[in-house]
């Protein structure tokens, strides 16, 4: 397929052939044309179509139509290419919590051709810097009030050229270059296969992994769970949680609902407290959160029920069969549990409302297949733990990292995860198979947790696992050893933790930490883990 990109790194920096998964699109939805812009398909097709006053994105001060969305990303596209000289293919991060202006730039980039690399608003300098630097950044749109951590993390990083700051007045501010731009923009003629997104992943050595999706891809998942599973329609006001920096939050806020042609609000906080507020006072009908949150909306059921919510979608972490029924019961609504992963961008097992079953994630998504292999990469029974596998329109590649090879195996993707498969279908939730730790819907690496506390001057050793947690899934333990001298009090577990917030983004730090005289390690020095969860 003719690509757009003149920037080619990121098809430069594709895994091998032989090394990316199977991908199958065996539905007639998934037929897409060679040349394929997919902000043409999620915006610009609404208003060409007569449907640009429609509600598309709410915020607290914001209310806009298809039409504003769509002019306002316009002019962000000609600031791109005619003031900060973004050519297609371009790396941009964009840094920014949940807002109407953040969707505003993520379609003005893709609209230019750009990629776009959007991070979690939370992530402090040190987490920003890797990010920079393996996606090469050329380019960033940044809120204003996150630019100090984004200006920390590029003075150590050459390759960043231009940025613009939004949400901010001022002669340097996206929105005053947007002032002398056209509302009109002839999108970038891109390939099916040209990347249009990269997303960041945590990875068990600490070490993000960059995942590459195409616009195929964006299209590829609004064309199957959201139509086979969630069922929403245009009526719908979308809400949630999750940042628009997980694949998660892109997809269940922004992606689907714009596919649709539905509404979306979009909240800079979102806990149970903001959500339940947003939930009434702009009357969402779909919710997209995890299941934490919604352990803690239960005690609000009665409240909910007076709402016009319909439809709740649990992703980010496994789904307790206790949490599943304390829902239904408070609400009388049944939750949509679904797995996905940044690797294949969205859910690819879930059940609707009809289907769902206590303790089971679900049956395979239309347009995917799944299984369950041994060690030997062979089927296993059903009901045998083993490791999940699946395969369909999207699927793993990190951008330039060996552990393409880890993940993809023989065509499949291995997403870490054991489940069961009954003989039903239904996938059961196991545990994961690797070192990844799950707190309420985040991936957190026990090494970047480690990195932080070890730079405490009272900190010797110190090592970290996720310990179950009824609330969140799992939560961050840190076992320490302190120095000569040092009390191994409430008083230093508080500054220790204080300490760790400062330096990576806080929903990391350690919620439990023990002090203790030694770490359990083998005779070469190796840290034995399994040691300190059987503690």
């Amino acid at each position: 397929m003719p690509t757009a990109h003149l920037d080619t790194f990121a098809h430069d920096n594709l895994p091998p052939a032989a090394l990316q998964p199977e991908f199958l699109f065996n539905l007639p939805e998934l037929q897409f044309p060679e040349q394929l812009n997919c902000a043409t398909e999620l915006l610009d097709r609404h208003v060409r179509e007569g449907r640009g006053d429609r509600l598309c994105v709410r915020g607290p001060k914001e209310r806009w139509t298809y039409r504003d969305l769509w002019e306002r990303a316009n002019r962000i596209a000609h600031v791109l290419v005619r003031d900060m000289g973004l050519v297609p293919g371009n790396r941009v991060l964009l840094h920014a919590p949940n807002t109407p202006m953040m969707v505003a730039c993520w379609f003005g980039i893709v609209k230019a051709g750009g990629i776009v690399v959007a991070t979690m608003p939370l992530l402090r300098a040190k987490e920003l810097k890797p990010i920079l630097e393996i996606a090469a950044i050329s380019h960033a749109l940044c809120d204003a009030a996150l630019v100090q951590e984004l200006e920390g993390a590029a003075q150590c990083v050459p390759g960043l050229r231009a940025m613009r700051c939004f949400n901010t007045a001022g002669p340097q501010s996206l929105e005053t270059a947007m002032q002398t731009q056209a509302p009109e923009f002839d999108n970038a003629d891109t390939a099916a296969d040209d990347t249009c997104l990269i997303g960041f992943t945590s990875g068990t050595t600490g070490v993000p992994k960059a995942t590459m999706h195409f616009h195929r891809d964006v299209m590829a998942i609004c064309a199957c769970w959201p139509r086979s599973v969630l069922k929403a329609n245009a009526d719908d006001v979308f809400i949630g949680s999750p940042p628009l920096g997980f694949t998660f939050g892109l997809g269940g806020l922004v992606l689907f609902p714009m596919s649709i042609g539905a509404s979306t609000v979009l909240l800079e906080k979102a806990g149970p407290s903001q959500l339940f507020d947003g939930i009434r006072d702009y009357g969402a009908t779909v919710v997209f959160t995890a299941p934490t949150s919604y352990r803690t909306l239960a005690a609000r059921g009665a409240e909910l029920r007076a709402t016009r919510l319909r439809k709740c979608v649990s992703a980010g972490e496994a789904l307790p069969a206790s949490t599943r029924t304390l829902w239904r019961e408070a609400t009388g609504i049944e939750l949509i549990d679904g797995i996905g992963a940044t690797e294949m961008l969205h859910i690819f097992i879930s059940a609707d409302e009809a289907h769902a079953r206590g303790g089971a994630t679900g049956t395979v998504v239309p347009g995917y297949e799944a299984c369950v292999l041994d060690d030997d990469g062979k089927p296993v029974p059903p009901g045998t733990v083993g490791k999940l596998a699946v395969r369909g329109p999207t699927g793993c590649r990190y951008l330039n990292d060996a552990r393409q090879q880890a993940y993809v195996k023989n065509g499949w993707n291995m997403t870490g995860d054991a489940y069961v498969m009954d003989a039903q279908g239904y996938f059961i939730y196991q545990s994961r198979t690797d070192d990844m730790i799950i707190s309420a819907g985040y991936n957190i690496a026990a090494p970047e947790v480690e990195d932080g506390l070890m730079l405490h001057p009272a900190v010797t050793e110190c090592a970290v696992i996720g310990v179950p947690d009824a609330e969140r899934g799992q939560i961050v333990k840190a076992f320490v050893v302190l120095g000569p001298d040092v009390a191994g009090d409430a008083a230093m577990v508080k500054t220790l933790q204080d300490f760790v917030k400062q330096s990576i983004a806080p929903y990391k730090y350690p919620r439990v930490i023990e002090f203790v005289d030694k770490l359990p390690r083998t005779q070469s020095g190796k840290l034995q883990r399994f040691r300190l969860r059987e503690s």
